[in-house]
């Protein structure tokens, strides 16, 4: 018997949230973490889908991108600068 079109995208769908592995680094401080919060609730309020299960109309933005953040389910990366300006000191 073969695969209905429904079954094959839903088996398409399956292999690349298997394949989309998120693994950002370490939120070292939580002023870096109001950071990526702020700038990921801004894309939200523009339209971004959220990674988590919560209503967006019953959740504010803010809510949603710490809960992300705590999931780890937003991939980031840090710039040279930003490790040069966490780097403590000589």
């Amino acid at each position: 018997m073969t695969k209905t079109m429904v079954e094959e995208a839903e088996e398409l769908v399956e292999a690349e949230e298997q394949e989309a592995v998120i693994d950002p680094p370490d939120i070292d401080s939580k002023y870096r973490l109001i950071i990526l919060a702020a700038q990921r609730s801004k894309q939200l309020q523009r339209g971004a889908s959220p990674r988590v299960d919560l209503d967006p109309r019953r959740t504010k933005p803010t809510r949603i991108a710490m809960k992300e953040f705590e999931e780890r389910k937003v991939d980031f990366s840090f710039t040279e600068k930003e490790r040069q300006d966490a780097a403590p000191a000589d």
